[in-house]
Order: structure tokens, then sequence, then C-alpha cells
């Protein structure tokens, strides 16, 4: 028996809170499992600082993928018992691919970094980049496993998650709108947050998903169990994904780092302070090892030190993260955005860096937004209904549902400031108060108020 046909002579199970249990059948899933990249997965947080606003958010990046492998597992098991191919080409599943499937299911976030969106920003990484390392390097142990199935695996594995495979239906298994990573974060990002709109019928969705010759498709009356997962991710979106405290705490996180980039340029840092490990990603020159050293705990340990640091921005920015003290926000359009300066400069002028002390973020650029819509230039997939002839409907074509909320993803700018703007402690020069006092009248309702109005 080869290894990459090689089972388990007695699956292993892992217990899990979203899926019950998760199987994993063949060594070299469990092999992979037990490398020290994955094993890195534990201590990466899915939901990075949400956990600072929803504190049942604590589940990691290994949970997630483990749940992603178990979700493609029960994919390939419907396809191969009620869908099996043939004859080639006749759009059925071919049960060869089962196996690339898997470790792409498996692997596939196997390249983020600490707090993964904001690192990414502040150094310029890419994980989806650094996946495709990861999985082709020789000098990784994913590397090695993925190796002893056939010299070429490594790189069919990495090819799913560039979605530059030849079988659409393993990519879209994997990456299309709705693919087996969405339902299982989505499931489970709810259940940890404690949040029920992020729930749908997962046993539903699969039991209607079917392989046709260009992907994957959904049998027409399987309508409304698409209609309640498309629904469902939106409301996460809007109540999670882009909670605006969420935002804010990513807003420290990004200036924290910057500043102690600024300092170690400008060869200000304290020697005591110096980041060791962050050094290669300061200087632009880091490698793959220097990128596997790091985790949510390597950062963490840093901001602690930082919470001493002769620098007051870089100290005053680590305790602020380190003790939950998130930056207010006001939200902001087309007609107000021109308040912003007049609004910093009051914010400077009580001794605030604006630099580091302010922001404006548009929630629709945040990572998350994947908002349904066939029409843009480059979707990801649309969502096919299969009629019992065989032919295809396009989802909102059909649903009135999605049709009404396609595209239309709300989302909003807003401009954070420090809190000490709306609510100045008590030891606040007198002096200020005109400052404050005229401050807060910009602000009602969480809007940022015409000017003219405030007048």
């Amino acid at each position: 028996m080869s290894y990459a046909t090689a089972r388990l002579p007695r699956e292993k199970v892992f217990r899990d809170p979203v899926h019950n249990y998760i199987y994993v059948q063949h060594q070299v899933i469990l092999d992979l499992i037990n490398t020290r990249e994955f094993q890195r997965l534990r201590r990466i947080k899915q939901l990075g600082t949400a956990s600072l606003i929803f504190h049942g958010a604590e589940h990691s990046r290994f949970t997630h993928s483990l749940g992603v492998y178990e979700v493609t597992r029960r994919i390939c098991d419907n396809f191969q018992r009620n869908y099996p191919t043939k004859i080639p080409g006749d759009g059925g599943w071919d049960d060869h691919e089962r196996l690339t499937a898997l470790c792409a299911a498996l692997l596939h976030d196997i390249g983020h970094g600490p707090y993964s969106h904001t690192f990414e920003h502040i150094f310029h990484t890419d994980h989806e980049a650094i996946t495709a390392e990861i999985l082709t390097s020789p000098k990784t142990e994913v590397n090695q496993i993925l190796r002893r199935v056939s010299p070429t695996f490594p790189q069919e594995v990495a090819s799913v998650i560039q979605k530059t495979y030849p079988n659409p239906q393993v990519v879209q298994m994997i990456s299309s709108q709705i693919d087996a990573d969405r339902m299982d974060y989505l499931l489970r990002d709810a259940y940890f947050t404690g949040t029920e709109y992020g729930t749908f019928d997962l046993t539903r969705i699969l039991r209607v998903m079917r392989p046709y010759k260009d992907g994957i498709a959904f049998t027409m009356n399987g309508m409304h169990a698409v209609e309640d997962y498309i629904v469902s991710r939106f409301q996460m979106y809007q109540q999670v994904y882009f909670h605006p405290v969420s935002r804010a705490m990513e807003v420290i996180l990004d200036h924290l780092l910057g500043r102690a980039n600024e300092l170690y340029q400008a060869g200000k840092s304290d020697e005591s302070f110096i980041p060791h490990l962050l050094l290669p990603f300061f200087n632009h020159q880091f490698d793959l090892e220097d990128y596997l050293n790091l985790d949510d705990g390597v950062l963490t340990t840093y901001f602690t030190h930082w919470r001493q640091s002769p620098d007051e921005i870089l100290a005053d920015l680590a305790h602020r993260f380190l003790d939950r003290k998130p930056l207010k926000s006001v939200i902001f359009d087309e007609t107000t955005q021109d308040q912003l300066p007049h609004l910093r400069d009051m914010i400077s002028s009580v001794g605030f860096n604006t630099d580091y002390y302010t922001a404006t973020d548009n929630s629709y650029d945040l990572p998350y937004d994947d908002a349904y819509d066939p029409k843009v230039t480059h979707p990801l997939t649309q969502i096919e209904l299969q009629e019992p002839d065989g032919s295809l409907r396009e989802l909102s074509t059909v649903s009135d549902l999605v049709n009404a909320i396609r595209g239309k993803f709300t989302g909003d700018q807003r401009f954070f400031f420090p809190k000490e703007m709306l609510n100045p402690g008590d030891d606040t020069p007198e002096i200020f108060q005109p400052i404050f006092d005229e401050f807060s009248s910009y602000i009602h309702n969480d809007q940022l108020v015409d000017l003219k109005d405030a007048d």
C-alpha cells in the first residue's frame, strides 16, 4: 500500500464543539496535523482582536483548519456515494481527487501570521503566498510529508489554494461563494462569539451540493438553505467582523507595531525593548523561518515589555491594547469628511500625536468583505442552482431575497480618536475644557454632524 492510499488501522477523532467529531482516516492527514507548521496554528487566534469584544472567541486557526478539513471530507463522501464519475468528462466526482482536496482544506490557512490581517498591512506579507511557500519549500515538515505522496503533490495542493488546479470541483470546495472554509468559520465564529445569526443548516447544504462538469452546484430544492447561508453570512459581517470596537483595537495594534518600527528605523529603540524576532520584518528581509517563529504569543510578549518602554507613545499604546482601552469612533461620509482635519487639530492641541491616536477606517475594505455579487468583474464563483433536467440557474435570478441584498454591503466609514476627547479625566487641565466641549458638539448619535448643523 502506498503512502497516498495508506489508511489508519483505526480512524482518529478530534472532539469538536461545531462538528461533534472530526474524523481522520488517512495517515498523511494525521502526519500533517502533527507537523511543526500546523501545530503553530494553535497559537494564532482565528478572530484576532474580536476576542476583546466577544470574550468567548478564543478559538484558533488550528481548530478552524480541522473544521474545514471535516466539511471537505463530508463533501467528498457525499459526492462519492451519490455522484461518482462513470465515464471521463461526465461531471461526476472522481474520488482519486479526495486526498488533494483534504490536504488543501487542512492546510489552506497555514500561512497566516499573528493577528493576521493587521500584521499583513504593516509588514506587507501575503498569507496565501506564504501558505504556498510552506507547502513547496523542502525545508518544511509539511513539504516533506506531501512529497512522500509524490514529488509533484506539494505543488498540486498549493495550486488548489492558488485556484489554478485544473479540476474546478476541488477548487470550489475550498474557495467559492459556498465553500468548506466559509461554512466552517461562520458556524465556528457564531458558536464562540455566542451570536445566533451566524448559524445555518450545514447538513442540508451538504445534502443538496452536487458536482457538475464546471464545478459545484446546488439542487433547486435546496435554494432556501442556501438563502439562509447567504443571510447568515451577511449578518455575521455586520455584527461581528465589522464591529467598531474590534476595528478600534485593530487600529491600536496597527499603530503600536508602527511605532515600534518607527523607533527602530530612527535608531531610537532602547536596547532592552528591541523585538529581535520582528527585526527581519522591520528590515524587510525576512525568510520563511523568521515568519514561522511568530505567533500571537510572541507579539503579546513584546507588547508586555513595551508597556515599560521609555517612549511614552509606545508604552501607552501597549497599555491600551493589552488592557483593552479602545479608541472611540464616529461615522462620517462625504458630506462631513472635510471636518476631519479640524477634529485632528483639536486632538493635537490637547497633546495627542494624531499619527498614533487617530485613524480612518472603511469597513468596505476590511479583509472579510466578500459580499455576494455575481455581477462584479471577478466574482469568486456564481452560486448555481440545478434544475431536475440538469440546467443551471444563478441564485439571485431565482431568489428575491438574495437579489435584494446582492452587492449591497452597507458598511461604514469611521474616524477613530482617543476616548479622552469625550470623557476627559478629572486631572485634565481646565484650559482644555472648551476644546473638549467643541469636539463633542460635532458628534450626535454616533455620527459626525455637518458643520452647518453644528453652527
